[in-house]
């Protein structure tokens, strides 16, 4: 229960869905419980997370295989910055960052922004990333610094090709 935020973190960024998100935990939860006796110790975090990651991919291919169209639908992001509600122009300044960097967030492949929400919003290891992608941890630190570089492209396309 206690890594349920971090999993619908996961979800809703990787869905980019609210709904799809809350039945991507909920596949993911029913699966855990199905299979706890597979758990082999470790982070409990990571395993989950590596779980609604893997439902996700799977309803993908499914949606394939159906020849449906994913629904993407945009959601508000959320703020975890602390707010100064002395200074409204400051507050207009972290608004506009915030909403340019959650849109950059929505333009990256999928491959990257899973690399970017479990690092930077996640604070996930790279051996926990990797366990989660299963991936080895030399192509964890190269897809999460293209995932980075593509990140800044994208921030700094939005504001006007400033460096």
């Amino acid at each position: 229960m206690p890594h349920l935020p971090a999993a619908y973190d996961l979800a809703r960024w990787l869905t980019r869905n609210h709904d799809r998100a809350e039945d991507l935990v909920q596949a993911a939860c029913l699966r855990a419980v199905r299979f706890f006796a597979g758990y082999r110790g470790g982070s409990a975090r990571a395993w989950l997370l590596r779980i609604v990651r893997n439902a996700f991919y799977d309803s993908l291919a499914e949606a394939r295989r159906e020849q449906q169209e994913v629904s993407l639908e945009e959601e508000t992001a959320v703020d975890h910055e602390p707010r100064d509600p002395s200074d409204p122009e400051l507050e207009l300044l972290r608004r506009a960052d915030a909403e340019t960097i959650r849109r950059a967030l929505d333009e990256l492949p999928a491959p990257f922004r899973e690399m970017i929400v479990l690092r930077e919003i996640e604070g996930l290891s790279y051996r926990e990333i990797a366990e989660v992608c299963d991936l080895r941890m030399g192509t964890v630190m190269s897809r999460l610094a293209r995932a980075r570089d593509a990140m800044q492209e994208l921030v700094l396309r939005a504001g006007g090709g400033r460096r």
